[in-house]
């Protein structure tokens, strides 16, 4: 069995071929990391994803295991995970947050040099962390710009 997985501080996605006998292993893997190393997965606090597959057996595996059955898309460290990214609607929730950050009482009560703090740190951070991750479609380049 293959398992090919992410790793971010607390979270981790695994991957693996949709079947029932590779989500047991994965559930016997995760007890076999906390009888090593005394750390245990919240179950209850995880959520089992399909691609591909019937909304129904992914309730049925998360019913087996203990997580939340979900749906994609989903957002993951705030990126859309799924969605199709080609289309405008798919970005509006990176826009609201592009937005949060520009709001007018903030540009009001900021002096010309806070605003120019908050557009190249913490904007131009964001656009390196979402655009380095995701192609931007032009219509989402040209609102921004």
């Amino acid at each position: 069995m293959y398992i090919s997985h992410l790793f971010n501080i607390d979270d981790v996605i695994v991957i693996e071929e949709w079947s029932l006998r590779n989500i047991k292993n994965i559930v016997m893997a995760l007890d076999c990391f906390y009888l090593a190393y005394g750390l245990k997965l919240s179950v209850y606090k995880s959520n089992l994803y399909g691609v591909g597959v019937v909304q129904r057996e992914v309730g049925y595996f998360a019913d087996i295991t203990g997580c939340k059955p979900e749906k994609i898309p989903f957002m993951y460290l705030g990126i859309p995970v799924g969605a199709k990214m080609g289309n405008i609607q798919s970005w509006n929730e990176i826009i609201d947050k592009f937005n949060k950050k520009l709001s007018k009482w903030k540009a009001k009560l900021l002096s010309i040099g806070g605003r120019l703090t908050l557009i190249s740190s913490v904007l131009g951070s964001m656009g390196i962390y979402y655009f380095s991750m995701i192609l931007m479609p032009a219509g989402v380049r040209n609102w921004l710009i």
